[in-house]
């Protein structure tokens, strides 16, 4: 019997070294979660003027109340099946049998003052579409349609709410939508880019910065 050998003489060392990929550092709230990496990676802080987006978003961040924000992520596609894609001409019409559907309907949270919160939403969204205004001027008026670029070190720097967030969350409940508190309001602008709150050490701050040029 023969036995054979490879030569490896010829590998050098860094070749023969295997060196596995360095995991980015992130904002900690991103965990180690693939849905939820994916969305602090692509989604968080990315400044959004989208009509689509930003209504979706604030209805998210509504139905997350008493909630963690990875709970709305897992049911994210579950909620734009059941709300129409988030369409709100379409949204504005349900009726009660359409509540009672989504009541029934295990993929979303099925809390009666959320729907209905949703779909008052969307009617109050038309009523500021029939103004002239869009959804996008309210969002970003309180930072002059420029997103700013704070400079976080620490998680327990980020702050729960601002002074914009309280001026945001009136505005918003003037004009007649719900779920819109200063807390809520605060989380919906760090999602969709009126602030950037990545954290100075996360890959993604000077990502998202740059964005904003």
């Amino acid at each position: 019997m023969k036995l054979y050998f490879c030569n490896t003489a010829h590998v050098s060392d860094r070749e023969s070294r295997i060196v596995p990929a360095r995991e980015p550092v992130r904002c900690a709230w991103a965990g180690s979660d693939p849905l939820y990496q994916a969305y602090h990676d692509t989604e968080w802080g990315v400044p959004s003027k989208d009509e689509r987006h930003l209504f979706e978003m604030l209805n998210l961040e509504g139905a997350q109340a008493g909630l963690s924000w990875i709970t709305i992520l897992k049911k994210r596609e579950n909620y734009r099946r059941a709300f129409d894609g988030f369409d709100p001409e379409k949204v504005a019409r349900y009726d009660d049998a359409k509540v009672a559907l989504l009541l029934a309907d295990a993929g979303i949270v099925r809390n009666r003052l959320k729907v209905a919160a949703t779909i008052g939403n969307a009617r109050a969204y038309l009523a500021l579409r029939a103004s002239g205004r869009t959804l996008a001027e309210v969002v970003w008026a309180p930072f002059g349609g420029k997103p700013r670029q704070n400079r976080i070190p620490s998680m327990g720097k980020v702050p729960a709410k601002t002074a914009e967030s309280d001026r945001l969350s009136k505005e918003l409940a003037k004009l007649g939508f719900k779920f819109v508190g200063s807390t809520i309001i605060y989380a919906y602008l760090q999602a969709v880019g009126c602030v950037n709150d990545h954290l100075v050490t996360c890959f993604r701050h000077d990502e998202v910065a740059r964005l904003a040029r």
